[in-house]
């Protein structure tokens, strides 16, 4: 039994039971024994390999689309660089390898948005003189080129089952076994009256409390003082089902076996993002295989395989296929942009219009 299970089979014995984002959230970043607290997460010895760390190319993608959009924009001097929850800094310090292309754009401040001290000092190593905040709401208010890459999944998120008209969420309470999931009984809840139009009895969807707040900061900054977002993570236009996952080890694990040795995340509901992003414009959802591709990814794999042989350009192609092919990253991943309503959104993407989302709906 872990240290954190123990201190959450305590919690709910004297309490009660919890929602999933409050377990989401003791698992991740308990100050002892959360997962980011305490782990090695990113890289070949960690549990998971992230896109930044598969190919320098991924970063060099994004610095290729946020670039252009500083450069649409006029090149604005107050501008900051931002990314949430940056992992070891590895996209950033990519982005760098194309952005002495962008005169100017090199010397963007750089923002990092991260809560872990132990990845905090990881970032500090890779990129120089970068600016760290616990939270987006500290940002400046500014010109804001930002980018999340699996920041949305690592939410803390509640799940609720559909009874007849109204819905049971699921929460964690705790047996002689170990923790074990189990509902409350129906209730009527505001943010989720439109669902019931769309769902039918014994349906789960999930719900991210944090998300609204945080898109509405990101909106306001970029309709206000311009700027772009680049976000990009797993999921689809709207939540449907339980996606409630643990990774340990590079395979999947059971979400309550062992909290706090595993990574705990859920598939993003995009939809919401857009909804809480307005007035801020929004693009078409995108697989990432198309938008790197768009970007010109392929040329740039082809460039660099003219320095490369052997083992490490197998290890190359190898990994263009992964972030780009359908059967990998390149379908599983989706690439929303933001941007004013008043100039063009991050290259790469295409707008959202009433009529497409109204179809995704």
């Amino acid at each position: 039994m872990s240290p954190l299970t123990r201190i959450l089979r305590s919690r709910i014995m004297a309490q009660g039971p919890i929602n999933i984002a409050d377990y989401m959230a003791e698992c991740l970043m308990h100050p002892e024994h959360g997962y980011y607290t305490t782990q090695t997460v990113f890289g070949q010895n960690g549990d998971f390999i992230t896109a930044p760390e598969i190919s320098q190319m991924f970063g060099e993608m994004i610095g290729l689309s946020l670039g252009s959009a500083w450069q649409v924009q006029g090149c604005p001097k107050n501008a900051i660089l931002v990314e949430l929850g940056p992992g070891k800094g590895t996209l950033l310090r990519d982005l760098r390898h194309v952005s002495a292309a962008i005169p100017g754009f090199e010397n963007l401040p750089i923002h990092l948005v991260e809560s872990s001290p132990q990845l905090r000092k990881v970032q500090s190593e890779a990129i120089q003189n970068a600016i760290h905040h616990n939270e987006i709401f500290t940002l400046p208010q500014a010109p804001i080129f930002l980018i999340a890459n699996e920041f949305f999944d690592a939410l803390p998120m509640r799940q609720f089952r559909r009874s007849d008209s109204a819905w049971e969420e699921i929460l964690i309470g705790e047996r002689e076994c170990g923790l074990s999931f189990g509902c409350a009984a129906p209730q009527q809840y505001k943010f989720l009256t439109h669902r019931l139009a769309d769902t039918k009895k014994g349906d789960i969807i999930e719900y991210c409390p944090a998300l609204p707040p945080i898109m509405a900061a990101i909106s306001n900054r970029i309709n206000t003082y311009g700027g772009a977002a680049l976000i990009i993570d797993y999921g689809d236009w709207r939540s449907q089902g339980d996606t409630l996952q643990a990774i340990g080890d590079h395979a999947m694990v059971a979400p309550l076996a062992t909290p706090g040795k595993t990574d705990i995340t859920a598939h993003v509901d995009f939809e919401a993002i857009v909804k809480a992003a307005a007035p801020a414009a929004a693009s078409l959802l995108t697989t990432q295989g198309v938008f790197l591709e768009r970007l010109g990814i392929t040329q740039r794999a082809q460039i660099l395989a003219q320095q490369l042989k052997g083992l490490a350009l197998n290890n190359h192609i190898a990994a263009h296929r992964r972030l780009t092919h359908p059967e990998e990253m390149g379908s599983l991943f989706k690439v929303m942009g933001l941007a004013s309503t008043t100039t063009a959104l991050p290259a790469g993407l295409e707008p959202l219009t009433l009529k497409q989302s109204q179809n995704n709906a």
